[in-house]
């Protein structure tokens, strides 16, 4: 990594930067490992590719497929935690079908204990949370969430200063949802 001049103005880069790869939305992302079927599901984890694959395209975050195609026309999101999703709230939690999010409930110890489904009419693309580095050391700053991670909104001038490690969206539209009941109903 190091000081890069591009388009936007100065800010990170890699040395052997690939923008079709690197960049999106003007953000550094990064690089992980990539090997489809190898490996053993890490519950909690979040693989920054995937979960940006997932966002882009509004894929299930459990099965990878699209999650257009419900009859009423919104999005399924799941998050654990017990609070209700809020109108215009960040999540970087990609959508997932009716069946996945069961599936999930039971599997992951995270969502066991506690989780909150929500349907939304209207994701919309909003920033990233990742490392944000100081401007003149290079030397990462204390991220402000639990997972170290900071939320840089695509308009802040920090974004240059980021490493991205997850998309974020607002959600707008949010109904909360039983999940049993969306389940039973088949919506």
């Amino acid at each position: 990594m190091k000081r890069h001049r591009g388009r936007g103005g100065e800010g990170l880069g890699y040395r052997d930067e690939d923008p079709r790869a690197d960049r999106w939305h003007g953000a550094l992302w990064m690089r992980v490992p990539t090997a489809r079927g190898k490996g053993r599901a890490r519950l909690g984890g979040v693989h920054a590719l995937r979960q940006r694959q997932c966002m882009q395209h509004l894929r299930c975050q459990i099965c990878g497929e699209e999650t257009f195609g419900r009859s009423d026309e919104r999005y399924l999101w799941l998050v654990a935690g017990s609070e209700l999703l809020r109108e215009g709230e960040e999540s970087w939690s990609p959508p997932v079908h009716d069946s996945c999010a069961a599936e999930a409930v039971r599997y992951c110890p995270h969502l066991r204990k506690s989780h909150v489904a929500t349907l939304v009419d209207t994701p919309r693309f909003w920033g990233v949370a990742g490392l944000v580095y100081d401007l003149q050391t290079l030397e990462p700053l204390p991220g402000d969430s639990e997972d170290g991670l900071m939320h840089i909104s695509f308009a802040d001038p920090l974004l240059r200063w980021t490493i991205a490690a997850r998309v974020v969206v607002t959600l707008h539209g949010c109904t909360p949802v039983d999940l049993d009941d969306l389940v039973v109903a088949g919506v």
